[in-house]
């Protein structure tokens, strides 16, 4: 098991255990997150824990012309129950995701006050995003990821109303695919991201796809 020093590296990412960890310990500065994702990498661990970086196998993603609307889904947004914005309240977005409790996915507990600074810090400098469902001027719902080039890395998603996390999820994953982006890393599969068309694919093509972003954007 490789552990992280201060130096800004992690070890090749198809050297994970079995579980999917590549690595334990370091720090969430920007630059070590943006190397971590460009690299196919993210932090996931618990308050007592040493930060733990993960890289598993298979890799769940979703192909944005994949994206599934069901009948109810799209009948929803015809009816324009919710309102959707971008990057307007992702401090909020974070703190919901931590707090509301999900039936699928758990309380979000593993969301914590560093990983909340770090990913504001990731926003401040323009490489996290929130993407909101409002209804009557309250935020109801939404999730944040990291964008790296043409990628995005999904993070988690919360819901105060029925199928409100879905309606910011399907109006993000159109308006990047309007922007050049070619695919979503769901990292972990669930159902709830089954349903909206996520995948399952080997981590050596998910790797591949991968190659060329650090340079394109953590450098400009």
């Amino acid at each position: 098991m490789y552990f992280v020093t201060e130096a800004l590296y992690f070890p090749p990412p198809n050297t994970a255990d079995e579980q999917g960890i590549i690595a334990i310990g370091g720090d969430l500065s920007v630059e070590r997150l943006l190397l971590a994702y460009s690299s196919g990498i993210f932090p996931w661990y618990s308050d007592e824990e040493p930060v733990i970086w993960w890289c598993p196998n298979p890799r769940c993603v979703l192909l944005p012309n994949m994206l599934h609307i069901s009948k109810s889904m799209a009948g929803i947004i015809r009816k324009k129950q919710f309102t959707f914005r971008l990057n307007t309240a992702f401090s909020s977005v974070m703190q919901h995701c931590r707090h509301v409790k999900r039936g699928t996915d758990g309380a979000g507990t593993w969301i914590n006050d560093d990983m909340e600074i770090a990913y504001n810090a990731l926003h401040n400098k323009g490489f996290a995003i929130s993407a909101e469902a409002w209804h009557n001027g309250e935020l109801v719902g939404g999730l944040y990821g990291v964008q790296i080039g043409n990628m995005f890395f999904g993070e988690s998603m919360f819901s105060l109303m029925s199928n409100a996390s879905k309606f910011a999820f399907i109006n993000l994953v159109q308006q990047l695919e309007a922007n050049g982006t070619t695919l979503i890393d769901c990292q972990i599969e669930n159902p709830h991201l089954r349903s909206l068309g996520a995948t399952l694919i080997p981590r050596d093509e998910f790797l591949n796809r991968l190659q060329g972003i650090e340079t394109a954007t953590i450098k400009s």
